[in-house]
């Protein structure tokens, strides 16, 4: 509908003048009005329904087989990454995102299907799987799944962790883990994708899922990136997880 004034019925361009002399082709004048409204509306509602269903994610799409085909497995799984940068989630206060859906991880109570919950850790599964890498997603000892220290206990029990230190470089695709405290339940507070190594820089480049630096709940870049951000709370690099 557009924002200007409604044009009376019968000030459209060639539309016929009538008078109370033609009762009849004046009453077929309503019912076709009557018809292109409806019509109108019942457009405006499909349009509003298919945006409700479609949704912020369709607009990030991964990139396909085709596009990944002639590439490494790390230039796949930081193309993966990257092609999210600016994916937000709906409702924008909400941990509603496509990455756990994707996992069938989270609760299911999201407008348009798909999952909530914090999401760091699903998105960087996601990036791994969809570049090609092979593992399993779920909650036995050793998977991978939305717990950021999941990424941290798979690398161990696979012989890929590598402490942060000046005697290890990570590589694009590997997974940045921060805040790692270990103990008789380890945690972690967030995880990332390697994306590359600013030269000297304090810290690897990243794409971050579940960000909060440039907005809430968001998918981000972050350069030279030591540090992250959880809600009040700061905390350091910890590590880094190979893939597989």
């Amino acid at each position: 509908m557009s924002g200007g004034r409604a044009r009376p019925r019968d000030e459209r361009p060639g539309a016929p003048r009538h008078s109370r002399n033609h009762p009849r082709r004046t009453g077929r004048t309503l019912r076709w009005v009557a018809l292109v409204i409806a019509t109108g509306v019942v457009v405006v509602i499909l349009v509003a329904r298919g945006h409700l269903v479609s949704g912020n994610g369709d607009s990030f799409a991964a990139p396909s087989k085709a596009a990944l085909s002639g590439l490494s497995m790390p230039q796949r799984i930081v193309a993966v990454a990257e092609s999210q940068i600016g994916y937000d989630t709906q409702p924008p206060d909400s941990y509603c995102n496509k990455f756990s859906a994707y996992w069938h991880a989270g609760a299911a109570d999201c407008p348009r299907g798909e999952r909530d919950e914090e999401w760091c850790a699903d998105f960087a599964a996601w990036a791994w799987k969809k570049a090609g890498e092979h593992f399993t997603y779920g909650y036995g000892p050793g998977d991978i799944n939305a717990a950021a220290v999941s990424f941290y206990e798979w690398a161990v029990a696979n012989g890929k962790w590598h402490p942060a230190g000046r005697s290890f470089v990570p590589a694009a695709g590997d997974v940045a883990v921060y805040g790692l405290a270990l103990g008789t339940h380890p945690t972690a507070a967030h995880v990332a994708i390697v994306t590359g190594v600013a030269g000297s820089g304090p810290g690897p480049d990243v794409v971050n899922g579940d960000g909060d630096r440039t907005g809430f709940s968001v998918v981000e870049a972050g350069t030279g990136q030591l540090q992250v951000k959880v809600g009040p709370n700061r905390f350091s690099l910890s590590g880094y997880v190979g893939p597989p």
